[in-house]
């Protein structure tokens, strides 16, 4: 049976990939701080019984060990929401750099081959449109959104620095825009922040005039590429998203009429430093790893949508 460490494995993220690895008769060892992930998101596995999966309560950007054999760390601690990486700089730089050197360190010593949750935020706010593998981005190192930024971008060039010099067997996946079940309805992103809003008939908050872009993937392809990646021979970042465009006004008009909602759309100064545009190039991802997104935005949508309704206890729409 393979070994596996998930590191923010009670996030939105974390616990779908623990659902996964599971299911592919993985030992699973799940680790998180709890500063934004949540065990409700995976009590459902406690169940199963410490020999299939185990729950630890840690930080990892302390000394971290794991007792017996590892086959794989996915290392996916860090709060990821603007929210929570503008309310926790330091925690947010220190998990990109001494997390991902601990866990790092981890795999060197255990012989196992480590994979780092990177993200679309490398690119900051690009030049290059849809964003391929091999474009350096333009980020703003000492904005505030940097200190998620450069802590990515940082934790892909220590990865690689171990790959190089150490032998490490690293896998980098930069992840784009993700929605499903277990997000929280309260972590600033765009879709859980307009669907809990539409839920509560309540005005719909769009940044600046709504034309910025984005590509949002369902957790479901996201987690699929993951484990491709996982598996794969390929050692330079990939882009997993899906290249589905819209703009965030487009985006809160889909989710009024999807939930049914008399909700009005109202309009806020646009952060600093928010990307006009995002997007993925997924052609590395379709060639190397024949993996491409297969569940529509709508019907993605529909299945989230059940779960923000009962996580509020919002009610249907009554037919008329």
């Amino acid at each position: 049976m393979p070994r596996t460490l998930i590191t923010g494995g009670a996030g939105f993220l974390g616990s779908h990939l623990c659902d996964r690895f599971i299911d592919e008769g993985h030992e699973v060892i799940c680790m998180d701080n709890l500063i934004t992930g949540d065990t409700k998101n995976i009590e459902h596995l406690f169940d199963l019984g410490q020999d299939r999966f185990r729950f630890v309560k840690y930080d990892v950007t302390d000394y971290l060990h794991v007792n017996g054999d590892l086959d794989y760390v996915l290392h996916f601690a860090s709060p990821a929401a603007p929210d929570d990486y503008l309310r926790l700089p330091i925690q947010t730089l220190k998990v990109g750099a001494l997390g991902t050197h601990k866990a790092l360190g981890l795999a060197k010593a255990k012989d196992a081959r480590f994979l780092l949750a990177s993200t679309s935020e490398v690119y900051g706010d690009p030049l290059v449109h849809p964003q391929p593998e091999d474009y350096w981005g333009n980020v703003n190192p000492i904005g505030e959104r940097g200190v998620y930024d450069e802590a990515k971008r940082f934790a892909e060039a220590l990865a690689m620095a171990y790959n190089r010099y150490h032998g490490v067997e690293t896998r980098i996946v930069r992840i784009f825009n993700t929605y499903g079940p277990r997000m929280r309805v309260d972590d600033g992103r765009a879709l859980p922040t307009f669907m809990s809003q539409a839920l509560r008939d309540d005005p719909l908050t769009v940044y600046g005039d709504g034309s910025q872009t984005r590509a949002f993937c369902y957790v479901d392809d996201l987690v699929e590429g993951i484990y491709r990646l996982l598996l794969s021979d390929e050692t330079d970042p990939v882009n997993i998203g899906n290249p589905d465009e819209i703009t965030i006004k487009e985006f809160a008009e889909e989710i009024i009429e999807i939930t049914g909602s008399d909700s009005p759309i109202t309009y806020e100064e646009l952060p600093k430093d928010d990307p006009q545009v995002r997007q993925p190039d997924i052609s590395k991802a379709r060639d190397v790893l024949g993996w491409h997104p297969k569940v529509d935005r709508r019907e993605g949508l529909r299945r989230t949508l059940d779960y923000f309704r009962e996580t509020i206890d919002a009610p249907a729409p009554s037919e008329t």
